[in-house]
């Protein structure tokens, strides 16, 4: 089992057969997604921010997200986010496959664990199996593709100041975002692999010459919205039954 989380501006599964609306019932709500399949591969689709982007990046239910998908039975997960840009040889409409987080939220919840101490590794938090597809799905059919990145995880729903991005850059981020956080921690906390492809929407602030706008987020996201959902279809076609990764350790 497959799932995509599509964030800002990846809201249709088009790249799927046979799409329907499902509901998953799990102790942290309902949770709404969809359906289909793909080269004879069942895939769900669930878009991160709602089918009409109505839900601000600290309000997701990252929590109900994935325990939804473990209800499911999915195995992997391919999620696509936003973000911008600390470094000029990252521009607006490259793709940046993570490899790193720095976690800069303050008040979400980040774990399933809350009845019992346990410590989950997270040394290499993406899936190296689901990585090295991507970089070769993205080889095959000519998608340029920053092989790695450290993300920056912010609470928003503000965009940074210059001098949190300066901080940032000198801290080794790459990109900055509001999302992957707990995301990718509560997939690694269930077991399940995840790999995450950011697509620059823009150069963060200070960085950029003009301020940054929501609007100019979302127009590059629609931009690149079919090269994205090209190399997610590739993708799916290229992963094998077995497992190579230390996610289920």
């Amino acid at each position: 089992m497959i799932a995509i989380i599509g964030g800002s501006g990846v809201y249709d599964p088009h790249m799927l057969q046979n799409v329907r609306d499902i509901s998953v019932d799990t102790e942290f709500g309902t949770i709404a997604l969809k359906s289909g399949n793909h080269q004879g591969k069942s895939v769900y689709f669930l878009a991160r921010h709602g089918s009409t982007h109505s839900v601000p990046p600290h309000l997701v239910n990252y929590r109900g997200n994935i325990r939804a998908l473990q209800q499911l039975k999915v195995e992997r997960i391919i999620s696509t986010s936003a973000v911008g840009s600390l470094r000029k040889e990252m521009n607006p409409g490259d793709l940046v496959l993570l490899d790193q987080f720095i976690d800069f939220t303050k008040n979400r919840h980040y774990t399933f664990f809350d009845d019992k101490v346990v410590h989950t590794d997270v040394t290499n938090p993406y899936c190296s199996q689901l990585r090295a597809i991507i970089c070769q799905a993205a080889k095959d059919i000519d998608i340029p593709l920053h092989p790695g990145g450290t993300y920056i995880c912010t609470e928003g729903p503000r965009f940074e100041t210059p001098a949190e991005i300066n901080m940032f850059s000198l801290m080794g981020g790459h990109v900055v975002g509001m999302t992957n956080v707990p995301e990718v921690v509560l997939a690694r906390e269930t077991k399940i692999c995840y790999a995450s492809i950011a697509a620059v929407t823009n150069y963060a602030a200070g960085i950029s010459p003009t301020r940054i706008t929501h609007q100019e987020v979302i127009d590059i996201m629609d931009k690149n919205s079919e090269m994205i959902k090209k190399l997610i279809a590739k993708i799916i076609e290229m992963i094998p039954q077995t497992k190579t990764c230390e996610c289920g350790d």
